[in-house]
């Protein structure tokens, strides 16, 4: 068999990978009824398995309970307003309090 005679590689979109996934841990289809279904070898098949548990478990042992941590730069982002807050406040109690002076202290009414 030399290399005129091989099939094209068939390459399925994400999709259809998640599908037949799906379909194998369900136990809808075996894997090699997923691999004729799909036409392709049944080692593709095998690694979609493997790559498809590596991915699950990667996605969910990173997964923590609560609200999504915050990346560096919204921390970042967040610290600068958070100064900006504190300089904005420091800044209005400067003012009323030359204006008290100026002003001179007065009865409330």
């Amino acid at each position: 068999m030399g290399l005129q005679d091989r099939k094209p590689k068939r390459v399925l979109t994400a999709e259809q990978k998640y599908d037949l996934w799906v379909r194998m841990l369900s136990g809808q289809i075996t894997q090699a009824q997923a691999a004729v279904e799909a036409g392709v070898d049944r080692s593709v098949v095998s690694r979609l398995r493997a790559v498809a548990r590596d991915g699950a478990v990667a996605a969910l042992g990173s997964s923590r309970p609560g609200r999504p941590g915050r990346s560096s730069a919204e921390a970042s982002e967040a610290a600068v307003l958070r100064a900006e807050v504190e300089r904005l406040q420091r800044t209005v109690v400067e003012q009323a309090v030359e204006l008290a002076v100026l002003r001179g202290k007065t009865g409330w009414g």
